[in-house]
This record gives C-alpha cells, sequence and structure tokens, in this order.
C-alpha cells in the first residue's frame, strides 16, 4: 500500500444483551471502530459501506455518509474512535466494508474494513 494512504482500521465487537431478543431472533452488537492515519498525508473520512452478515446467509448492505454524524479529518499520526452498532438474526455474524477517503493532496481513497465476528459469548470457541 502507498506509504502517503496509510489507513489501519481496529474494530472490537460487543454483544448488547439487554437490546436483543433471541426469542424474535433478534442480536444485538455494538462495535468500536478506531481509525489510525498512518500515512504522511491528512484525510478525511467521506463515506462507508458495511456489509452485515448473518448465519442464515442473509446480508444487510449500508452506505451512508461519515460515521455517527462525523466525517472525522485524521492528520498523520491521529486516531477518531466511535461506537455504533448492529442487529442479526443469528447468534453469530460477521461485518466487513470500507470507507471513502479524501487526502488532503486531492485523492479519493477507499480503505478497507477487515471482517470481524459478531457472536454472543460462548458461541465460538
Amino acid at each position: 500500500m502507498n506509504k502517503k494512504y496509510n489507513i489501519m482500521i481496529h474494530a472490537v465487537p460487543h454483544y448488547l444483551e439487554s437490546q436483543s431478543f433471541p426469542e424474535l431472533n433478534r442480536y444485538t452488537f455494538a462495535y468500536t471502530i478506531t481509525i489510525t492515519n498512518k500515512g504522511s498525508v491528512a484525510a478525511k473520512l467521506l463515506n462507508r459501506t458495511w456489509l452485515i452478515n448473518d448465519a442464515n446467509g442473509k446480508t444487510q448492505e449500508v452506505h451512508g455518509v461519515g460515521v455517527v454524524g462525523e466525517q472525522p479529518h485524521l492528520k498523520p499520526g491521529e486516531s477518531f474512535t466511535y461506537t455504533s452498532g448492529a442487529s442479526i438474526e443469528s447468534v453469530v455474524g460477521t461485518m466487513e466494508g470500507s470507507y471513502t477517503m479524501q487526502s488532503d493532496d486531492g485523492e479519493n481513497f477507499v480503505v478497507p474494513i477487515p471482517k470481524f465476528t459478531l457472536s454472543i459469548p460462548r458461541t465460538l470457541h
């Protein structure tokens, strides 16, 4: 990857038992994302795309401007952390996606969000 544009993504999911309804096949998760600019040029997050998959083969595709109502601008070395949520219809699933960023030198580039697992406690070993 171009060292000029080097955005790192770290995701930590958490099951929200109090907002889940297993009897209705509704399992809700929070996820905390940290976006770190490891490159040499500042960049602004423009858009997000998520693919949220459950164990039943259902995929939700989500597109939107920014994250949690913000379009963070990250200088080299800076990070931005936010928490959001998703619901799926099975006890386990995955999320993955991408952010579209715009560098201060005018280039748009896509940052992949690595796949991470959503699972209720004691489901996966």
